[in-house]
């Protein structure tokens, strides 16, 4: 049966207290923000929900699938592995080509896939990244914006992890709202970590943080969302000044009046 609903029941923070939010539930094609100060506590909410807690980490949290705790296997096998985990940091170590990786990782999710559907994923990365990513371009040689694109759509397109946890891609160079829309168009569950305030409200809701424990629940509002729309436009107007400089043209203050923005 596949995972649809995520329960985590709190533990205590760094202090000891029990942590104000008792119960947090997330459902397939939801997306939750994670925000707080360095040190509140994000990184390790993402390590319990990662580890699928049972009451045996640091915060004593107990998380569970469907409402029923997650066996043996479905915690420590590899194989049956349902957590797909996207850093910053994170970088590929193979020297092989984009294509045969993507047919590699296709073939041993037990998808039987084509040149077109390979095809579909690099695309799909492309529509993220500024820089072209080919099928027969190096996997090592991919640069940072680039693997974490080309990672977003493998895991939006080909695997069967359920769940997506993201850890601050703020400054990986990508679309980020299409990269939202992607894996919660795949019916995952997403939860992100970050301190950028236009991926914070693009979660319906964000888990607030404080020294180390779930401190509250805050569901988007409508003034929000238009305040997500405009810090897209935002966003959008420094990325077209960007790749003008990436290009090797000068920017003038002219280019940048000619960017409207609707408020």
């Amino acid at each position: 049966m596949s995972t649809t609903k995520i329960t985590l029941l709190g533990g205590t923070d760094k202090s000891g207290n029990n942590e104000p939010v008792k119960k947090l539930e997330i459902c397939s094609g939801e997306i939750y923000s994670i925000v707080g100060f360095t040190g509140s506590g994000k990184s390790q909410l993402i390590s319990d929900i990662e580890q699928l807690a049972q009451g045996d980490t640091i915060t004593g949290r107990k998380l569970f699938l469907n409402d029923e705790a997650p066996d043996y296997g479905t915690r420590y096998n590899p194989d049956t592995k349902i957590i797909a985990q996207l850093s910053q940091t994170m970088n590929f170590a193979l020297e092989m080509e984009v294509g045969n990786f993507l047919q590699l990782h296709a073939e041993s999710r037990g998808l039987k896939t084509g040149e077109d559907f390979i095809s579909e994923v690099i695309e799909c990365a492309n529509s993220l990244a500024g820089e072209y990513i080919n099928k027969d371009d190096i996997l090592t040689r991919l640069s940072g914006g680039q693997s974490r694109a080309l990672m977003i759509a493998d895991v939006a397109r080909i695997s069967n992890s359920p769940i997506i946890l993201i850890d601050e891609i703020e400054n990986a160079g990508i679309d980020r709202r299409k990269a939202m829309n992607m894996l919660t168009g795949s019916g995952k569950i997403v939860l992100l970590v970050t301190h950028d305030p236009q991926l914070a409200l693009l979660g319906e809701k964000r888990i607030v943080m404080k020294n180390g424990g779930m401190s509250d629940i805050l569901h988007r509002t409508e003034e929000e969302t238009d305040s997500e729309r405009i810090l897209n436009e935002l966003t959008s107007m420094l990325l077209k000044a960007q790749n003008k400089i990436r290009g090797g043209r000068h920017l003038s203050k002219e280019d940048i009046l000619k960017m409207e923005i609707q408020l």
